[in-house]
């Protein structure tokens, strides 16, 4: 055990190369192996009480200029790639969220109603039949429910509190989403359909989740594995405390717990970059959990899949046969189908081992749906230390004033973390993905806990920040691929019911 000080924190923290918030201490300090806890919350309390990093947006990524949209002979032939040269893949998906979330609209109404969530519960109790969960209710409750004769209230401590389905403790993944007579669909065993539906020889799924919930998780994938009549090979991760950040107060002191101990928060999906540094196969499919499909209209995003993992294989054949033999002509003629490098990086380029280092990082394919006003990051070209490049940039981190904000407006496409990467080198070695996030782009959080305003740090976004300098393929995607589940109601879209 550390020693611990008197606000119930280690008193030795030791440096890793892959801990972005001893970054700054480590370069102050070159010779250190390990530092105390005040370094590490004095570096997070002049982050947090400081403005979000500077970003410097050059122009959205539109078709043609930075997003690929490939003709049906090329998403066949991507598809045939994917067909006739992937043996091996695995899904990464991110599925610690809590499902309660999606409930907030009932836990808001009977504490404060309006003409919002009014409305929003409405809704909710005339489709109550179209929710699989549904069928998960007692006959008689669901008969009274049917008659009028239960209660908001008591439909709502049914639902979520634990003398009934519990779903305000559950993570989302565990929530029934979709019915497919006579069985009733969570995530976890959804994306387990469908990606099987990829027909590989090998695939690997694993999960990033909260370890109480994983004997619970383990039963929902041993009834799938019933459904389908196979084994799926699974893996589970935690997103480590070792990653979380501490909370400050408005006044920058330490949040500390009733028993004077330090409270610390989970990181953001950023964290979860050492979660996905643990996977070395060459392709790996990067999805959020409470974005699938109804099973019955999954055909289409098993089909994105494909052509996503061939496009990826058939960049990473190209780019190899050019590293191999660095080539301008040919390096040129490669991104103009594939979009990947600006002018600026190209240019930039003087012998063959800039070439190679130029083509040696981890590449990732990047789904691209239309924006139609969705919450979250979308493709830009960005400058940083006088070169223009890909990012994924979320509206966080934009001014909300002024040129950059106009620039932001006139985003086309939205992200919708439909991802194929591969972290090996073009001598197919294993990257250490640390080596290639940019650590300045954290974002500073501020929420409420405990009634008490807070702040603190996020590491930078998985695929933001962490992927900063990968070589990077914006493709577009149809919106049908895009069906993710913020709020229960979402469950009423037409991908995810078969009306």
């Amino acid at each position: 055990m550390y020693p611990m000080s008197s606000l119930g924190i280690p008193t030795i923290f030791y440096i890793f190369e892959d801990n972005f918030h001893l970054t700054k201490v480590k370069n102050l300090l070159p010779n250190m192996t390990e530092i105390s806890a005040e370094y590490l919350i004095a570096i997070q309390r002049e982050r947090v009480f400081s403005e979000n990093p500077a970003l410097e947006l050059v122009a959205p990524c539109k078709v043609g200029e930075g997003i690929f949209r490939p003709s049906l002979l090329q998403k066949e032939f991507f598809i045939k790639a994917f067909q006739s040269e992937s043996q091996k893949l695995t899904f990464f998906i991110p599925a610690s969220g809590a499902g309660s979330r999606m409930f907030q609209f009932l836990y808001d109404f009977l504490e404060t109603p309006n003409d919002e969530n009014r409305a929003q519960v409405e809704r909710f109790i005339n489709s109550i039949e179209d929710f699989a969960f549904f069928k998960l209710l007692p006959f008689s409750f669901r008969k009274s429910i049917l008659k009028d004769e239960v209660e908001i209230e008591e439909l709502v401590r049914y639902l979520l509190n634990t003398e009934g389905l519990n779903f305000s403790v559950l993570p989302k993944g565990l929530i029934p989403f979709h019915a497919a007579d006579p069985f009733v669909l969570n995530p976890f065993q959804e994306h387990l359909l469908q990606g099987a539906k990829l027909d590989v020889e090998e695939i690997k799924f694993h999960f990033t989740i909260q370890s109480i919930f994983q004997d619970k998780i383990r039963e929902s994938i041993f009834f799938a594995e019933g459904m389908h009549g196979q084994h799926f090979e699974v893996t589970f991760s935690d997103q480590s405390k070792d990653t979380d950040s501490y909370a400050f107060l408005d006044d920058q002191t330490l949040l500390v717990n009733e028993i004077g101990e330090a409270v610390t928060r989970p990181a953001g999906h950023g964290a979860l970059l050492e979660n996905l540094n643990s996977l070395d196969e060459e392709l790996i499919f990067v999805k959020n959990i409470d974005n699938v499909q109804h099973i019955s209209k999954s055909s289409l995003s098993i089909e994105v899949g494909q052509m996503l993992g061939g496009m990826l294989l058939e960049f990473r054949k190209q780019a190899k046969k050019l590293y191999a033999n660095p080539d301008e002509s040919g390096l040129n003629e490669l991104n103009k189908i594939y979009q990947v490098f600006s002018e600026s990086e190209l240019k930039g380029l003087h012998n063959s081992e800039e070439y190679r280092n130029l083509l040696n990082r981890p590449i990732r394919v990047c789904g691209m749906v239309k924006n139609e006003g969705q919450p979250g990051g979308g493709p830009f070209w960005v400058k940083e230390k006088g070169k223009v490049n890909k990012q994924i940039v979320e509206k966080a981190q934009i001014s909300s004033t002024g040129e950059q904000f106009r620039l932001m407006a006139q985003s086309t496409h939205f992200n919708p973390v439909v991802m194929a990467i591969c972290p090996l080198s073009m001598d197919d070695k294993k990257f250490d993905l640390n080596d290639f996030r940019d650590t300045s782009k954290y974002f500073i959080v501020n929420k409420t806990e405990q009634g008490k305003k807070i702040r603190y740090i996020e590491q930078p976004g998985l695929w933001n920040g962490s992927m900063a300098n990968w070589n990077t393929i914006f493709v577009e995607l149809p919106s049908s691929v895009f069906s993710p589940v913020k709020t229960v109601l979402d469950l009423l879209g037409d991908l995810h019911n078969t009306k």
